[in-house]
Order: structure tokens, then sequence, then C-alpha cells
């Protein structure tokens, strides 16, 4: 009974610590999501300068990643040529900018639980970004879905009450550079063997981020910056600020590294919900029930479209197995046969 005992004890305890990592990754996404909204809004703080947040936060991120790879070492290096950073890392670099740059501006002109709303095409864009480049097959049944998920977002937008169509063209810009990006990993990362976690990415990636983004920054914001007085940042808000940027990097690094990458994308449709309900509640967006409802269609299509590749994984898993199970059943066949001739 003691070992029972402690066995379901250590299970509660797993079970408990992956809710707590779910917990605190829903807590800090959705912090830096309302806080960056905060900044850049011009209704709120006022600091509408989406190019320069981001360089702040890679700048902070690149600092602390430096110090955790190179100065503490609690984190591994990756062994990378010149070659491969370049020709690999620089592109997914570049992307990651664009993604981000792109995601920040549209917080000016659309409200967060829209946002939200918007991101839900991403497994279209990742789908059809993967068909494009032969990653993913094209299967008409996952097309069909991933139609249903545009239809819901259409409805959705056409529901929305502060529509404004640069916000929009601005979101549905990251979150093609956002999928594109994610496709390029596999192509030419993970195809080399190259496995980067949250740490190791902001390492490598975020000093290409700060130089992709500083030729536009002297050309959109820099002239503004320097005749405003906007040049004099207010260190605890932009502090804080990057300090969760980086605390989310980290809190996927748990989530993914403890659980797995579907966990994090089921915990993310909680955060969509709850963020929609605190734009709603609390920064009194308007959220109309046409938004709902096609909002709520476009949730059921993510949500199949993650149950279809949690059984296409337990498929891979139960493929691998059905071959050691009959190496296993050939062995003892094998055994068997000897100990019948040792008998004899």
């Amino acid at each position: 009974m003691g070992k029972g005992g402690s066995l379901s004890e250590g299970v509660i305890k797993k079970i408990l610590l992956s809710y707590a990592y779910v917990a605190i990754w829903i807590f800090l996404s959705f912090t830096v999501i309302v806080y960056n909204k905060y900044i850049l809004d011009k209704k709120m703080y006022n600091w509408p300068f989406p190019i320069s947040l981001t360089m702040i936060h890679m700048s902070f991120c690149a600092a602390l990643a430096f110090l955790l790879v190179r100065v503490f070492k609690l984190v591994e290096p990756i062994t990378m040529s010149r070659d491969v950073y370049l020709s690999s890392v620089v592109p997914i670099g570049a992307l990651y900018s664009l993604s981000l740059w792109l995601s920040n501006s549209a917080y000016i002109y659309l409200s967060v639980s829209f946002i939200q709303m918007l991101k839900a095409l991403m497994p279209v864009a990742v789908y059809s970004i993967g068909v494009s480049f032969k990653k993913e097959t094209f299967k008409t049944d996952t097309m069909v879905n991933m139609l249903s998920i545009s239809l819901g977002v259409a409805i959705a937008a056409y529901g929305e009450a502060r529509f404004d169509t640069w916000g929009v063209i601005l979101q549905l810009g990251a979150v093609v550079f956002e999928a594109t990006r994610l496709v390029l990993i596999q192509i030419l990362l993970t195809s080399k063997g190259i496995t980067l976690n949250p740490i190791t990415s902001l390492y490598y990636v975020a000093p290409c981020c700060l130089a992709f983004l500083l030729v536009p920054w002297i050309y959109v914001e820099y002239p503004t910056l320097r005749d405003t007085s906007s040049f004099h940042l207010d260190y605890v808000i932009f502090g804080t600020n990057s300090l969760c940027a980086f605390a989310l990097n980290l809190a996927v690094f748990l989530l993914v590294g403890k659980t797995s990458a579907l966990t994090m994308n089921v915990a993310g449709v909680v955060k969509d919900w709850l963020l929609i309900a605190f734009s709603w509640s609390v920064i009194k967006d308007t959220v109309t029930p046409i938004n709902l409802v096609g909002y709520g269609l476009a949730f059921l299509g993510v949500a199949y479209y993650n149950h279809s590749k949690l059984q296409a994984l337990k498929a891979k898993e139960a493929q691998k197995k059905v071959p050691n199970a009959d190496e296993e059943a050939n062995n003892r066949l094998l055994e068997a046969e000897s100990d019948g001739r040792e008998d004899k």
C-alpha cells in the first residue's frame, strides 16, 4: 500500500506541476499582450512606436540570453557554423522581426479581442504554407477544416464593431510571416538536426531581429522620436514589460519541455477566450454576438485540427511500437525453440 500511495502522490504531483506550468504560461502570455496594448494604444499610455518597443524587447532578451548562455552557462549553446547561421538563422530572424513589428503595430488599430480572433487563422497559414513548401501533405478533409476556420474568422470580422482595414492587413501580415517562420524552422533547422529552445533561440535570433528592425526604425520612427520627448523612456514601464516578454519565453521552454507543444496549443485556446472576456469586461472593447458566433466556429475548427494532429501523432507512435513488438515476439519464439532443442 505504501508503494501504491507514493506512486499516487507522484502522479498527483506531476499533474499539479503540469497545471502550474500551463497557468504560468497563460498568465505571462496574457500579461504581455495586454501590456503591449496598454503601451501602444493612443487612448492608454499613448506610445505608438511598435518598432521601438520590439527593439527594446529584443535588446533586453538578447542581453539576458547572452548572460544565461555565455556568462552563467546555465544553457548549453548550439554548435553552429557561420554558413549555417547565415543561411538558416538569419532568414528566420528576418521573418520573426517582421512578424513582431506587424503584430505589435496592429494593437494601435484593433481591439485585443478581435486580434485574438484573427490569430485563429494561424493553423490555416501554417498548413497552406507547409503544403506550398511540401512539408505538409494536401488532404481534402484538412483543407475543408481550414476553410471552416477561415469562414469563422470572416464572420467574426463582419461583426467587428471597430473594424480597421489597415489594422487587419497588419495582423494578417504578421500571421503570414509567423507561419512562414515556423515552416522554415522545420526546413532550415530541424532538417539539419538543429533544435533551438526559447533561450538559445533568443541568443541566436534576437541580434538578427535588432539588425533587421534598425533600418525601418531609422526611417519610420526615429524622426518622430527625435523631434518629441518620446525618447525619454519610463524605465519601470519598459523594464517590467521587457521582463515579462523574456519570462514568457522561459515559460514556453518549461511548458513545452515538461508537457508538450499540443498542451501549449490547447492552453492557447483557453488564453484567447480569457483575453476576449478581459477585453470586453475591463478594457470595454465591444464584442458583438456575430463576433462570438464567428470565433466559435473558428474555435471548433482549430480544436478539430489539434485533435487530428494528436490522433496522427498517436498513430505514428503505434506504428513505431508494432515492429518492436514483432521483434520481441520473434525473439521469444527463437528462445522457446532454442530451449526446446536443449531439452531434447
